[in-house]
């Protein structure tokens, strides 16, 4: 199971807060093979193609070929 959803809920901590997924990982835990974490989970990953996407488009729209494939 891949958690992207993200979600704050009032929860008896320092910040008052905590940050949850949107799929049951008491529930789900129990009948997957796996389970991405929230927080922690996708986010990394998420990033790292925002940026590559980032940059390859920057290079197709100055006609550079960076040969990121």
């Amino acid at each position: 199971v891949i958690d992207v959803g993200i979600n704050r809920v009032d929860a008896d901590t320092e910040k008052g807060y905590a940050l949850v997924g949107d799929v049951d990982y008491d529930s789900a835990s129990e009948v997957a093979g796996a389970i991405t974490p929230v927080p922690g989970g996708v986010g990394p990953m998420t990033r790292a193609m925002l940026l590559y996407n980032t940059v390859k488009a920057a290079g197709l729209q100055h006609g550079v070929d960076l040969d990121l494939d």
